[in-house]
Order: structure tokens, then sequence, then C-alpha cells
């Protein structure tokens, strides 16, 4: 029986509108700081005064949640950027070597594998004696 695998199935599916769960709970989370904030702030303030941080927070948080650049999300995006910029100097191409270099933004180095010696003549001996066994069965 064959199963058809998906392509894309990293791709998130949209459920309200065009916003997946991520985008929605993004949304919704930073909407109710921002509501907060306007809360916070309306008592000893006017209400329109109060209104600014919050609808700024609200439109920042939305622009965040919506981005969407070379099939990157936000935060990838922005660590991708500074990347670029730290490292920009150091990073020269050449057709012969590898130009990448450990970079200190999430980069985790992998410890290098030691090249260990196979003993063949151990390997050969288990198997002339599963052939023994095998032959004796």
């Amino acid at each position: 029986m064959q199963y058809k695998i998906p392509v894309q199935i990293e791709n998130e599916d949209p459920i309200l509108l065009w916003l997946s769960l991520r985008q929605l709970a993004i949304i919704m989370v930073w909407f109710w700081i921002a509501y907060q904030t306007f809360k916070w702030l309306e008592p000893n303030l006017w209400a329109e005064i109060a209104l600014i941080p919050s609808i700024l927070i609200a439109t920042i948080t939305f622009l965040i949640a919506v981005f969407r650049s070379y099939e990157m999300s936000f935060i990838p995006f922005v660590l991708s950027f500074l990347r670029l910029n730290i490292n920009a100097k150091e990073r020269k191409w050449d057709q012969w070597t590898d130009s990448f270099d450990c970079l200190k933004i999430w980069y985790i180095k992998l410890d290098e594998k030691k090249e260990e010696k196979i003993d063949f003549q151990n390997k050969i001996d288990k198997i002339n004696s599963l052939e023994d066994k095998l032959s004796k069965i």
C-alpha cells in the first residue's frame, strides 16, 4: 500500500482568514498585553493618550505575526540578518574552500568524529564463527 507524502509538510495551515494557529496565538497574547497596557494607563491619563501605546503595541504585533520573507518568519529572519551583519567582514567566498565560520548567534558546533581503526580480522572471525554455527544447524 502506498501513501502520498506531503511535499510541504512544514507549511502552516490557515485556521481563521489567512492566519495560522501560531500567528493567532501571537496576536491574541500581545493584543491582550496591549489592552492591559491601555487599562493600566487610562486611569492616570486621558483615554486618547493611553490608546497611543496600545495601538503601537498592537500594530507591531500584527506586523510581526504576519511577517514572511523568503519562507522565514520574523525571528529566523532577524537572526539571519544579525548573523549577516556581524560576520559580513569575516565571510569571504573562495572557490575551493568552505567560507562558513562558527557564528556566535545560535550556532552549536558539534564535536568532530574521531577516526577509529576498524579491526577487520576480528569481524572476519565473527563471520566465520557464524557461518560454522549456521552450517551445524
